[in-house]
């Protein structure tokens, strides 16, 4: 009768958010977090990308500034951002993004964080059950923001053995998208990049982008390029030279799509929640720099994104402060560098292969499958580990993301977060070697 009851009650698509949210333990790490002196049984997570490199300098900053006007007690200028906060964004993105087409505030739409920006876009391009291409390995939540409220379908893209941030890759976009379309009749509206990637921690070479948009014009799809990890870029001093080359970021805004794209179907994404470390402001933003439909269309939804007066005000007074946000952003680059580089030496301290080449955002891509079967060599070469290691994981009271959720084309893989303080990311570390030793 209960079951019964709750078919009554309850959409179908509240079911399917329901079994996928069950599916995922990343709500239940939040609310039972490790601390050495008050939760020492907690979990140690390295799971979500969240950079507490910088924190301290961050609210020192925002603490002695914060005043807050009467006006953000309003609806101020209304859901896509105050006029203040789009100025203050198009000149620090001017300054690190370097657009082609200089940035207005007309072109932004601003979002409580990315993860809603997302959503608007796979709203604004696709209608239920027509695809928005997805390469994998990709950042699991790609797929509940693209698909789970408003239908549209994620199509992943399978490279094999391509580098799937390389030029090569482009062909296998389009047999993704010939395929699925082939299959259901119905259309693909879009690519969505995640630039710098994650989770492989590299950026899109010049020649990879002109060569995806080229292939959005082919087919007459958006180009959606999600640029929240832009300016956590740093250097890498530790993979070995013969592995890929670090390829310098360069935004998609940057290029020249004369000859190449129709500018309308070119669209970025950018945040604070990565590059300031700050998720928890909820400050994202859509640049659409010459699509009218799209930011009218998205400007009329945008009252179920608005962002809160005082993040808006946070923001705002960070972005307009260019001496502070450089020192900050040269400091956090060296951090991540250290931090990469101490991760890095462990892993291979404990044979623990890594997808090299890194050299953004923040995280490695880990073969945790391969290790566990060497350390228990009784195990097949053939049969799928990365389940057991999961669990594995999570009763040493450690949290990674999972490849299975992240898209992996291969069993095993897993995806640390090196962004945390060094106590932190030791005590990870090491549960992690001891679940692997289980």
């Amino acid at each position: 009768m209960g079951d019964q009851q709750n078919d009554m009650i309850v959409s179908q698509r509240a079911k399917l958010a329901s079994v996928t949210t069950a599916q995922n333990p990343m709500w239940d790490i939040f609310s039972n977090v490790w601390c050495p002196s008050t939760n020492p049984g907690g979990y140690v997570n390295v799971g979500v990308a969240e950079n507490a490199l910088m924190h301290d300098e961050l609210l020192e900053f925002l603490n002695n500034k914060l005043e807050l006007p009467a006006k953000y007690l309003t609806y101020n200028d209304g859901g896509g951002g105050s006029i203040r906060l789009r100025r203050a964004m198009c000149q620090f993105l001017t300054r690190h993004l370097k657009p082609f087409t200089p940035l207005d505030p007309d072109h932004l739409l601003v979002t409580n964080g990315v993860s809603s920006a997302i959503e608007h876009v796979s709203w604004a391009f696709a209608d239920p059950g027509e695809g928005i291409l997805l390469g994998r390995p990709y950042y699991g939540t790609f797929i509940m923001d693209i698909s789970m409220r408003f239908g549209s379908e994620v199509v992943p893209v399978n490279f094999d053995e391509v580098d799937p941030v390389s030029t090569q890759a482009v062909a296998k976009y389009e047999k993704a998208l010939l395929e699925f379309q082939q299959k259901t009749g119905k259309r693909v509206r879009g690519l969505m990049l995640c630039h710098p990637h994650n989770p492989l921690g590299r950026c899109y070479s010049r020649e990879t982008m002109i060569e995806l948009m080229r292939l959005c014009q082919k087919y007459r799809i958006n180009l959606i390029s999600d640029e929240i990890y832009a300016l956590s870029i740093w250097e890498n001093t530790v993979d070995e030279k013969n592995n890929p080359p670090p390829v310098k970021f360069e935004s998609a805004l940057s290029i020249d799509t004369r000859g190449i794209i129709d500018p309308q179907l070119v669209h970025v994404l950018w945040g604070m929640s990565k590059d300031f470390g700050a998720n928890g402001i909820r400050v994202g933003v859509i640049i659409s720099q010459t699509n009218r439909d799209v930011q009218q269309a998205l400007k009329g939804v945008s009252l179920y994104t608005y962002s809160s007066g005082i993040s808006d005000h946070l923001a705002a007074l960070l972005l307009e402060d260019s001496q502070f946000t450089e020192s900050y952003i040269k400091e956090n680059q060296l951090r991540l560098a250290d931090s990469y580089a101490y991760t890095v030496r462990f892993l291979k301290s404990h044979g623990i292969e890594h997808a090299p080449g890194c050299n953004a955002a923040f995280f490695l891509w880990v073969n945790l499958g391969k290790t566990y079967k060497r350390l228990h060599p009784g195990i097949p070469e053939s049969e799928e580990v990365g389940d057991k290691v999961m669990d594995l994981l999570l009763s040493h009271r450690v949290f990674l993301a999972s490849g299975a959720l992240f898209g992996a084309e291969r069993d095993g893989w897993f995806r640390i977060v090196f962004s945390q303080p060094r106590g932190h990311l030791e005590e990870a570390l090491g549960r992690i070697v001891a679940a692997l030793n289980d």
